[in-house]
């Protein structure tokens, strides 16, 4: 481990067993993610990408194999090692935009007035300081998912895994938010694993791309992304960022196809 690590993956096995069917999901994956740095996970569909999240955010426990989060000399006791982002929003419907974004905080024995003040820190963050007292069904569903990044974000975790989180929106409300994304990351400099099935996004929000295997998911490649921080929509037209898009795709397009004659 040298300093800089944050997150140790070891030889990672997972077999999803049913009552049915044992099916490998990932095989002998090893991946070490810095402090502070931003990782995309890319891979076909079934390839294990959301089991490894849900392994690091110990919500599934590994067939064989250890992850390791290397905590920060001043942590805060009570304070979460990881929060986890959903595609699907997760919100509780019977709690105001406010009090989703407490609950985290809520768990964690923060004092009253302390937690509503970081909970509309956190929704001033992400533009949602007028809507603090809306329920979730008010709201569209990229101001659902800005109010399930402000609750992560409120508890104050050391890694942050978001799976898929911009994956059921339109276009346009995916480019808005993946630029807040940015935005605040760069600010808070947390670590960050990032699952998605989109080859640009990954180049555009990370430091680094892993690409998986088909089913069961072994680490195939990994790319380090070179451009220029902080991130902007023109970067797209680079020739250096169509160029990564097409290399990694040249390297996924075998994985996406044997996915497809597994199904």
């Amino acid at each position: 481990m040298t300093a800089a690590t944050k997150i140790e993956i070891r030889d990672l096995q997972h077999v999803c067993e049913s009552e049915f069917s044992s099916v490998p999901a990932l095989a002998n994956v090893n991946l070490t993610v810095n402090d502070g740095e931003f990782v995309a996970l890319l891979g076909p569909s079934g390839c294990g990408k959301s089991s490894l999240l849900r392994i690091v955010a110990e919500l599934l426990r590994p067939t064989a194999g250890s992850v390791q989060i290397y905590s920060s000399a001043d942590k805060e006791n009570g304070r979460p090692k990881t929060a986890l982002v959903f595609q699907e929003y997760a919100l509780f419907p019977w709690r105001t935009v406010l009090e989703n974004v407490v609950f985290s905080l809520e768990m964690r024995g923060v004092r009253r007035d302390e937690r509503l003040s970081q909970a509309q820190d956190m929704l001033a963050r992400v533009g949602l300081q007028g809507f603090r007292d809306a329920y979730p069904h008010q709201l569209s569903g990229g101001m659902r998912q800005r109010v399930g990044i402000a609750r992560a974000l409120a508890a104050q975790p050391e890694v942050l895994l978001m799976d898929e989180p911009f994956g059921a929106l339109d276009a346009q409300t995916r480019t808005v938010l993946q630029e807040e994304l940015l935005r605040i990351w760069e600010s808070e400099k947390k670590t960050v694993l990032y699952v998605t099935h989109s080859i640009d996004e990954a180049v555009y929000m990370s430091d680094r791309v892993v690409l998986l295997t088909a089913r069961p998911g072994r680490i195939k490649a990994e790319y380090s992304v070179t451009l220029s921080r902080p991130r902007n929509i023109e970067m797209h037209g680079w020739s250096a960022y169509t160029k990564m898009s097409l290399d990694i795709w040249a390297c996924l397009r075998e994985e996406v196809e044997t996915a497809m004659l597994s199904e």
